[in-house]
């Protein structure tokens, strides 16, 4: 059974940075891929960042093209997500997650239901 646990969330200025972080145990053999998602109350839960672990190949939801940086380290288990010029409509939940599946299965995961493993959300508050 994959776990993530999150880390790195808490309230900055509008302007700052934040990194997140997400440790995975539990890999077995195979390939994954992993996203970050966030919820605002009152709004749907969405994918803004996906990492393909083999390769390193990444997606961006348009809102934080340019300013958020998802990566990994293998070696770790760790997903990464660089968060710089934060906004105050960044607020929100944001969880980590992962899937088992092969990289056209990556290029067509943009929902919740296409991730299998779930982290516990650290929340990320930006003020402006």
């Amino acid at each position: 059974q994959v776990q993530l646990v999150e880390s790195g969330g808490g309230s900055v200025q509008a302007g700052g940075s934040l990194r997140l972080s997400c440790a995975a145990s539990g890999y077995t053999t195979g390939t994954y891929y992993a996203g970050w998602f966030r919820q605002a109350p009152g709004k749907e839960r969405e994918m803004v960042a996906s990492i393909y672990l083999p390769g390193g190949i990444t997606y961006y939801v348009d809102s934080v093209k340019g300013r958020f940086t998802i990566s990994r380290d293998n070696a770790k288990a760790t997903v990464y997500l660089q968060m710089n010029s934060l906004k105050p409509e960044d607020t929100a939940m944001y969880y980590c997650a992962a899937s088992r599946g092969s990289y056209i299965t990556f290029l067509r995961a943009r929902s919740g239901t296409d991730f299998t493993y779930w982290g516990q959300g650290t929340q990320v508050t930006v003020s402006s």
